[in-house]
């Protein structure tokens, strides 16, 4: 009786433990950022509003957006702050995953402050300038993403999955996955960037976006459904669940404050360091293609900027959209603000709707 007793509290007492589930931690860690960014919110403003870190607006612009000239900008490092708290808190600090994609995150927030930071306190309307900031961007993606290619412990962690097909991958091989990677992270970083021009347009769908990679995480990381879905099975990959739910969280809290009329925008460091963390996170559980389409926003905002700039060009001065990004043509269109940003936001839940379904659909 006695022996038993002692094999018994000899066993791993983190199966007893609920807070060992992922699924557990990955509201807690919601739930934290959220209260996080509820409690230090309005701390963070009102700092930024007593530095005069204000937002300055362009005067080609939609006239309507005259009025935000001097609301509080660099918001988005409430979101970072969060986030870092949480992961803290909730996270497996011995998770590799966790660690490469917090840090991306980091690091892309950073070059970020210090773009907002030369524009709205040493007044430099460029800013860092734009091939220093590829610079640095493109050394942070291309580091996640040679890091992630090298340590990659299965060739099929190393494909490039098609989704709707059961069967459907191609072997990328390391020198490849470390290219698509690098795109997919750089390049989802700029284009969420892009996209954050309006109350509340890029951080709704960053928390939809985020919350859908999250299924796809705790997936890739449970065996058995990974392998009755037909997906890789990516040891430690589940918990970005938790990541992805600190993200969802801390987006929500600062969507409190920069839902319209905003009190606070994002700015760069809150824009390229979002974008960053979802093309991380959707390179690991090998996902790119789906981001690419739950991100549908994303990629219509970059190419309007890349077709009317290349257009502009070429025919020495004429324009397809009215202005670029995308949602500026639909304001100067004669649609109001909160009329883009809502439709905007219900685009992105068919999208995301759509990208979920290629869980089943195959």
């Amino acid at each position: 009786m006695l022996l038993e007793l002692a094999n018994w509290l000899g066993q791993d007492i983190r199966a007893f433990n609920v807070f060992g589930y992922i699924t557990l931690r990955t509201v807690l860690a919601a739930l934290t950022a959220l209260v996080i960014s509820f409690i230090f919110g309005p701390a963070v403003i009102r700092w930024l509003a007593a530095k005069k870190i204000g937002q300055a607006v362009r005067d080609d612009g939609p006239k309507s957006h005259l009025t935000k000239a001097g609301t509080p900008t660099m918001g988005g490092a409430m979101i970072l702050i969060a986030m870092a708290i949480t992961m803290l808190l909730w996270g497996d600090l011995g998770n590799r995953y966790m660690w490469t994609v917090l840090l991306v995150t980091l690091g892309f927030g950073t070059v970020g402050w210090i773009d907002d930071w030369k524009k709205v306190v040493h007044r430099d309307p460029a800013g860092l300038a734009s091939r220093w900031k590829y610079l640095w961007t493109s050394l942070i993606a291309a580091g996640a993403a040679t890091y992630l290619g090298l340590t990659a412990s299965d060739p099929a962690q190393l494909e490039l999955i098609v989704p709707f097909f059961k069967s459907v991958a191609y072997p990328l091989g390391a020198f490849g996955f470390v290219v698509l990677s690098y795109f997919v992270i750089n390049g989802t970083s700029h284009s969420v960037n892009l996209t954050d021009g309006l109350d509340g347009l890029a951080i709704m769908p960053t928390v939809m976006v985020s919350g859908a990679l999250a299924v796809f995480a705790y997936v890739a990381g449970h065996a058995g459904f990974s392998k009755y879905l037909g997906l890789p099975y990516i040891a430690g990959a589940g918990e970005l669940a938790v990541f992805c739910g600190a993200m969802c969280g801390a987006g929500l809290g600062f969507l409190w404050f920069n839902a319209y009329p905003a009190e606070v925008f994002m700015g760069d460091v809150g824009a390229l360091a979002l974008g960053a963390a979802m093309g991380t996170v959707a390179v690991i559980v090998r996902q790119e293609i789906v981001l690419f389409i739950m991100g549908g926003l994303f990629v219509a905002e970059a190419l309007s900027v890349m077709v009317q700039v290349l257009y502009f060009r070429v025919t020495g001065g004429r324009r397809i959209f009215r202005m670029a990004p995308l949602h500026h043509h639909y304001e100067l269109g004669g649609w109001k603000e909160t009329q883009v940003v809502v439709r905007f936001w219900i685009i992105t839940i068919m999208l995301v709707l759509f990208g979920l379904s290629t869980l089943k659909l195959r």
